[in-house]
């Protein structure tokens, strides 16, 4: 079939791209504009191939081969296909499992069945040696493509360099088209402004004091200060203010004396979920008890059809989610009076519902990160989506007709 296939290591791509753009390879060091990536990958194997495309196969490793969210973009994109070996961590680093077999497979599957008549491989593993051979006794021209080297030298297999057919290089210009390094946190870099929703919600003050509230972590998040390792200074210290005072950080500041400081008189965190220093009955209020959760109101056709929009078009991100899962709740309300009592209660979300939020968001990868622990971050974003979309359909159902 005279037609191209484009085999990409994302381990081996995004790595290199960032020991040249950032100087380590750590991913987390770059940011990636997905979309431009792939439509680069096609208009360059098309041109170098003079064929046109029949599809990218994106090969990557998840945790638990689950996928994370720029897998879940990049899978509902055209004309391309991922496929997820496992991470795995060992001695505090991570390892990919899988991903290079899986590749091997894929490469003598298609050459075995003339799916193709060119296969790019953008990959540097000498494991794709006998892949590569194979293809070639096929009858399928290969052509190998590197990410230009931070040193200036190979970061391929030699033997995988002298078998291919073509080869070329991905230049730091052609890199930059889609990926670019992130800024260091230095001391004299401003710190990246957050979406005026999510600002919003960092933003609601304690009465009669000068702290600032912010959306509580959810009930896995410890509450209580680790054991200072040993031989580390055991003085007491106040937090640098970050803006988001947790518990812990409240916990921490001293008054006179070195006793801890009163708490204003009746002060309220406004978290968005029930833990936390809140002045509030022990139970919560009935209004918020007798909200309806997403499950309550959905049948099963419903949950089939959420599944499978979840799985083609929701791309992950964390703000999209909080829209996704406050656009059914909202559109399933028989009772839209509860809509209103939840809007009175903005910032805080309640405990069900919140719950059940965080619960769905954790479908698409976005509550495991590489350390273990959960990114707060990605919940203020993912309730800053939800409130957005309460906000953008009360604000629709008060309007004039005809505005």
């Amino acid at each position: 079939m005279d037609r191209c296939i484009v085999l990409v290591d994302a381990g081996y791509l995004l790595g290199a791209a960032a020991s040249l753009l950032a100087g380590e390879p750590s991913r987390s060091r770059i940011t990636v504009d997905h979309a431009a990536l792939i439509q680069g990958l096609r208009e360059r194997a098309e041109s170098d191939t003079q064929r046109p495309l029949l599809r990218i196969y994106w090969f990557d490793g998840a945790p638990d081969r689950v996928p994370q969210p720029e897998h879940r973009r990049l899978r509902v994109m055209p004309r391309v296909t991922v496929r997820l070996g496992a991470l795995t961590r060992s001695d505090g680093r991570w390892a990919q499992k899988g991903v290079d077999a899986a590749m091997h497979a894929e490469l003598t599957e298609l050459a075995r069945n003339r799916a193709c008549s060119d296969i790019v491989l953008v990959t540097g593993d000498g494991d794709l040696l006998p892949g590569m051979m194979a293809a070639k006794e096929h009858g399928v021209a290969v052509h190998l493509w590197a990410v230009q080297a931070a040193d200036g030298d190979y970061n391929q297999s030699e033997d995988l360099v002298a078998e291919a057919d073509e080869r070329r290089v991905l230049d730091r210009v052609w890199i930059t088209g889609a990926v670019r390094a992130k800024e260091t946190g230095g001391v004299c870099a401003p710190s990246p402004a957050p979406r005026p929703e999510i600002a919003a919600i960092l933003s609601a003050p304690l009465p009669d004091s000068g702290l600032t509230a912010a959306p509580e972590r959810p009930a896995d998040d410890t509450e209580h200060p680790q054991d200072a390792p040993a031989g580390h200074d055991t003085q007491e210290r106040v937090p640098a203010p970050k803006g988001v005072p947790t518990p812990k950080d409240l916990a921490a500041l001293r008054g006179p004396g070195s006793q801890p400081a009163p708490h204003p008189p009746n002060a309220t965190l406004r978290w968005s979920s029930d833990k936390g220093w809140v002045d509030r009955p022990v139970s919560e209020p009935q209004d918020a008890a007798s909200m309806p959760t997403l499950a309550q109101l959905t049948t099963a056709e419903q949950r089939w059809a959420d599944r499978e929009e979840d799985i083609t078009t929701v791309g992950g991100d964390p703000f999209e989610v909080g829209q996704v899962f406050a656009r059914r709740w909202m559109g399933r309300l028989g009772d839209q009076s509860h809509l209103q009592k939840l809007s009175g209660m903005y910032p805080r979300v309640p405990h069900r519902v919140d719950g059940e939020l965080l619960r769905y968001a954790a479908r698409f990868g976005l509550l495991a990160h590489k350390d273990d622990q959960i990114d707060e971050h990605d919940r203020y974003a993912i309730r800053a989506g939800f409130w957005r979309e309460i906000d953008v359909r009360t604000a629709a159902e008060h309007s004039p007709a005809g505005e």
